[in-house]
């Protein structure tokens, strides 16, 4: 609904009613809203309703002034049939009971200020005018209200008539509604716009045209409705409204009445169903019966339609369970082979099973519907019930047979072959319905009594499809195990190469399979055969090793030489694999666990460097194969890092399946120690610098300085490896990270560096060596050292390797220099900052040269004195 307001030249108080003129019908309840915005002062407003039939206003009734009604409306306003009615702070409505004739005219509605300014409108007028009630509305003609009892299903209608004689163009809104509780639901309405409108709830039985709004002669309006249920049943009602156009166009509902039609009562359909027979049980290949009875207290015309449903269990659903056959209304039957359903009677519907199968037992339960016609030829189901499931046990015909298990093949020794056979006899019953599958089984001798669990090797399905279980499953699939079918009751294993963990019992299974109408098969039997043991005499391998030194006495620089002789008891014809290990003292840094994997030789003669990593002496190492039974092993040119315990580790093996070499037994030989005597120098390493403090940017020096205990050298007999690391934290908590290195051949190695600083690594005596970090920066603080390890010439001119030594760490310190840190951008700056302030005074002198310049003409101005008042 639009609103009037006074216009108002700039922002401030707006009053507004309706637009009029508002056409109102004699004898109904009225309400006129009136509401300000945009207004000063306290957030709830007041107001005052002044009313004029002509030209003068009288007062009616006001909100904050108890004595502004005038004396002509007292009476009306202290009975209540005119008050306002506040919506909000700043809306009332003005209501008017039982409006009549001499309400007709011009109503104001004024607010008084709050404002500090006078700005807008503080009232506003509106039109009302009165109309006769010319709207009637009637239900049937013989009487104002019926009753109607039907049964579900059913189909009713129900007439009301409604006219108006308005002198108004008006529109008529008819509702239908019902009340089944203690409100009014809207069924079906067709509006003042001419536009069919269902109820909440009411919508898709609209669309399926079960619900209809028809309109006849003589200004009836017919309600029609299919399909009856007990949602139906309640009283009836017809509600009209009337309704104009507003002078804004809109519509307005200005009056409403209503009259009571029908009580309609739906009485529900009685239907019982029941299966004639209680639980049975069937043989195989039998056929099954069973009769369906249905009873309902429905008349007249209906048909039933009946549904048969099979399920595994008493609780499953109807989704869950599975249809065997239906007849519709129509008596029309869905189509099986060895199923059929029939019509015994009008209340009989019977089904039957044919050639019935095991998997054929389980619970039976039948469906009832019926089914009443509508009037436009299409069927409607009123009711719909289900009978308690009926259990049907099918007894197997199991056929008869014995499983017997024999070793055609036992092994004698490892390695050997094993077969065994299952067979299936005395098979009686056996027609082509069925088939035999076996299932392979292995259980492990434990010692006392102890019992194993049994271990899955194969299954077949009824498709005999091999199945593997986990312990055969590798071996089978390498051609180790086969399993094999020789004849129809005839079943193989066979294993290629017994091993030890082949020992234990062996059984199998045979199943018999039954296939069933559907071409699927069953299984129907399981028969287990006697245990046969898979087991042969054997004897605990045995393997010594015996490790002997060539050479008793030698020296550095020398041949170190030791043989390992083998003898092996209880393995057939074996084969033996080495491998030489040597234990260094714990102060050995390179291998920080004691024991070294140097060289092997594998039982096919091939040799491989293991851990050897000494590029120098590649060749250093030799492990041969003297004979069947002795190895020998020789390092040339030993040094002092090789003192420790040298053992031989050998393996033997035996012949596997399929070429394969299977490992037997380990042994350890006694050690063979290098034990180096010399009383040669003692080398000692330090580290110096002559300033551990220094600014970024600068030089640091380092030097790692050697010094020697005991017998004296040569420097050409001496030559060193030297590194350098670096700590970066004060508490070396971290990992070192090496800087540089130079060998003892003088060839300098650097790590990969982050920052811009640079190194340099030199030899600036026999005995010094000199690290300078150069361009120093935050990064390069922290604890460095050196490690330094001897090279010694020994008197047959060979150089022998000494034991690193490592220095003392010293802390270097990196300090910022403030003043030249600062230095460039403060110069920068400056220079900046100048260049900036020349380049604003040039272009404000180009400016106001060429840019900005003005001729100004002024009045030329005589100069001339003041005459004296005596010559005047």
């Amino acid at each position: 609904m639009k609103y009037t307001a006074k216009t108002a030249f700039c922002r401030g108080r707006i009053v507004r009613v309706p637009k009029g003129p508002l056409i109102r019908v004699l004898g109904t309840e009225v309400a006129i809203p009136c509401s300000v915005s945009d207004y000063d002062g306290p957030s709830e407003q007041n107001f005052d309703w002044e009313f004029a039939r002509e030209t003068d206003f009288v007062r009616i009734v006001s909100t904050w002034d108890s004595t502004f009604t005038s004396e002509e409306y007292q009476k009306r306003v202290g009975h209540g049939d005119i008050k306002l009615r506040r919506s909000s702070n700043d809306a009332v409505e003005l209501v008017i009971k039982n409006i009549q004739p001499t309400d007709q005219g011009r109503y104001k509605c004024s607010t008084p200020s709050t404002d500090a300014t006078v700005q807008g409108n503080y009232d506003a007028e509106v039109q009302v005018k009165v109309i006769s009630d010319g709207l009637w509305v009637s239900g049937s003609k013989a009487r104002s209200s019926t009753s109607l009892k039907l049964s579900e299903g059913d189909s009713f209608k129900l007439r009301c008539s409604a006219i108006t004689t308005s002198p108004e163009h008006t529109h008529l809104h008819v509702t239908w509604q019902i009340k089944s509780g203690l409100s009014w639901q809207d069924i079906l309405s067709l509006t003042h716009e001419g536009k069919f409108q269902p109820g909440p709830g009411y919508e898709e039985r609209y669309r399926d045209g079960d619900i209809r709004l028809d309109t006849g002669a003589n200004d009836t309006y017919r309600l029609s409705v299919s399909q009856a249920s007990s949602v139906d049943a309640g009283v009836y009602r017809c509600l009209v409204s009337e309704w104009v156009r507003g002078a804004d166009s809109s519509w307005q509902k200005i009056q409403e009445k209503s009259v009571e039609i029908a009580s309609v009562s739906i009485q529900r359909t009685v239907l019982d169903v029941l299966i004639s027979t209680s639980n049975l049980s069937v043989t195989e290949r039998d056929s099954l019966d069973l009769t369906c009875n249905i009873t309902t207290d429905r008349s007249g015309i209906f048909q039933a339609e009946v549904t048969w449903y099979f399920s595994g269990s008493p609780d499953d659903t109807l989704s869950d369970a599975q249809v065997l056959l239906s007849m519709d209304h129509d008596s029309v039957v869905s189509d099986s082979t060895l199923i059929s359903l029939s019509h015994v009677d009008r209340n009989s519907y019977r089904l039957l099973v044919r050639d019935v199968g095991v998997e054929d037992s389980g619970y039976y339960f039948c469906q009832a519907a019926v089914w009443v016609p509508l009037h436009n030829g299409s069927w409607h189901k009123v009711v719909e019930r289900t009978s308690a499931p009926v259990s049907v046990v099918v007894t197997a015909l199991e056929p008869d047979y014995e499983v017997f298990l024999n070793a055609s093949k036992t092994p004698k020794f490892s390695d050997d072959p094993t077969e065994l056979e299952c067979r299936i006899t005395n098979a009686q019953d056996t027609e082509a319905n069925i088939r035999f599958t076996v299932s392979w089984y292995y259980k492990e001798h434990l010692p006392g009594d102890d019992v194993a669990t049994e271990e899955l090797l194969a299954t077949m399905d009824a498709d005999w499809t091999l199945l593997l279980g986990d312990r055969s499953r590798e071996r089978t699939q390498n051609g180790e195990i086969i399993f094999s079918k020789k004849a129809v009751d005839t079943f193989s294993l066979r294993i290629q190469w017994t091993s030890e963990s082949d020992r234990g019992d062996y059984f199998c299974v045979i199943s018999a399979w039954s296939r069933h109408r559907n071409n699927s098969w069953v299984k129907s039997k399981d028969v287990t055969s006697a245990p046969v043991s898979i087991l042969w005499a054997t004897q605990d391998y045995t393997l010594t090793v015996e490790a002997v030194k060539l050479k008793p006495f030698f020296v550095a620089g020398h041949t170190f030489e030791m043989t390992c002789k083998v003898s092996s008891k209880n393995i057939k014809t074996p084969r033996y694999s080495v491998l030489i290990t040597a234990e260094k003292p714990l102060t050995d840094q390179s291998n920080p666990n004691g024991t070294t994997r140097i060289i092997s030789l594998n039982q096919d003669s091939v040799v491989r460097l293991e851990d050897w990593t000494d590029q120098t002496r590649v060749d250093g190492v030799v492990l041969e194969k003297v004979q069947e039974n002795e190895f020998r092993y020789r390092m040339y040119q030993t040094q002092i890092s090789d003192a420790g315990l040298y053992r031989c580790v050998v393996t033997a093996w035996s012949p596997g399946g399929g070429g394969m070499w299977r490992e037997a037994v380990n042994g350890l030989s006694n050690p063979i120690q290098i034990d180096f005597q010399t009383s040669g120098p003692v080398f000692n390493v330090s580290v110096h610098s002559d300033n551990l403090t220094i600014y970024q940017g600068e030089l640091a020096d380092l030097l790692c300085i050697i010094t020697t205990d005991g017998m004296a050298l040569e420097p050409d007999d001496m030559s060193f490896d030297v590194s350098w690391f670096a700590v970066r934290s004060f508490a070396l908590d971290r990992e070192p990270v090496l800087l540089a290195s130079v060998d003892r051949r003088g060839i300098v190695t650097q790590s990969r560096r982050n920052g811009s600083s640079d190194l340099s690594l030199e030899r600036i005596s026999p005995l010094e060596f000199r690290l300078r970090v150069h361009g120093c920066e935050d990064h390069d603080f922290g604890n460095h050292y050196c490690v330094v390890t001897p090279w010694v010439r020994s008197a047959t001119g060979v150089w022998q390797q000494e034991p690193a030594v490592k220095a003392k760490p010293v802390f270097l310190s990196v300090k910022m220099d403030v003043l030249n840190a600062f230095k460039y951008p403060l110069l920068i700056g400056i220079g900046l900052a100048t260049v900036i302030g020349l380049l604003s005074c040039l272009i404000g002198y180009c400016s106001s040269r060429w840019c900005c310049k003005k001729e100004v003409q002024e009045t030329r101005r005589e100069r001339r004195r003041l005459m004296s008042m005596e010559m005047d």
